[in-house]
């Protein structure tokens, strides 16, 4: 009742979720958009991890750090032998983005739930309302691997090189300057576009109307429409990191992609660096 058919066994089944909701070893942990979504309800035994205060630096712009996300695994019961399985609303935003944060310490026993809440929620599957307690495990994370996160530095001087390939999951409508940000979303940048030479895959494209991941031969003739091949290094982007993290794992995790990273300073770093190189498709009045 995992999904087969792709390159790492990372996604599991709403099947697989129900049929493991008294399993001691499985911790379920949702991560949304909307920070008061748990508390209406979840998926009974889970989890809430908050991304605006759990998963991010209180004073930098930068995610958690180790000490913080050792304490956060502790409190939640994870410890080395808990296989985690992460979702949350907007088809799995945040809970793609607490994933690629765990890879970044090293946390190997991890999946996503396939769907996410719109899924779970669909299908009339078992809810709660209460927010379980457990014993703190002590579990102490190695120090972050930054091999799979991309910096700006990475992309600035290597713009117009042709084994860099980068992927703008963000909306058309923020690819071409249009608007800087969705609506209702409060981090912004000072200018809108896109990053020089960046291909427009919306993350939105991946997915079906139920929420569930497309098959790998789908998502991989969809990249490979726009030159994102698994031989070049690809960095993905969007706002905040959050999108990019979704198409992150569904290159990297599902596809099998070595060489792919997640910029999570994304558009508002990019869009506010002063002298920053951008593309857009009309004038934006500022």
């Amino acid at each position: 009742m995992t999904v087969s058919g792709y390159a790492k066994d990372v996604l599991v089944s709403a099947d697989w979720a129900k049929a493991n909701l008294d399993n001691p070893t499985v911790r379920f942990v949702e991560v949304d958009v909307d920070t008061a979504a748990y508390d209406q309800s979840h998926i009974p035994g889970a989890v809430a991890w908050n991304w605006t205060s759990q998963l991010s630096d209180g004073v930098r712009r930068d995610i958690a750090t180790r000490e913080e996300f050792s304490a956060l695994l502790s409190a939640s019961g994870i410890g080395p032998e808990t296989t985690i399985v992460l979702y949350g609303d907007n088809n799995n935003w945040f809970a793609a983005w607490a994933y690629w944060q765990l890879k970044l310490y090293a946390v190997e026993r991890v999946r996503i739930l396939n769907g996410g809440r719109k899924l779970w929620l669909d299908h009339n599957l078992p809810l709660s309302t209460d927010a379980p307690a457990h014993e703190a495990t002590g579990w102490e994370l190695p120090e972050a691997d930054w091999s799979l996160r991309a910096f700006r530095d990475d992309i600035l001087p290597r713009l117009g090189d042709a084994d860099l390939a980068l992927v703008d999951v963000r909306s058309p409508a923020e690819f071409s300057g249009e608007v800087i940000a969705p609506p209702g979303m409060t981090e912004t940048a000072q200018r809108a576009g896109h990053i020089p030479g960046a291909a427009s895959i919306p993350w939105a494209q991946t997915v079906r109307e139920d929420g569930t991941l497309k098959s790998a031969d789908e998502l991989e003739a969809l990249y490979r429409a726009k030159g994102i091949t698994a031989d070049k290094d690809v960095i993905a982007y969007c706002r905040i990191g959050e999108r990019s993290s979704h198409s992150w794992f569904v290159l990297r995790e599902l596809l099998g992609f070595q060489r792919v990273r997640n910029y999570d300073g994304s558009w508002t770093e990019w869009g506010s660096m002063v002298g920053g190189p951008i593309e857009r498709a009309q004038p934006v009045a500022v």
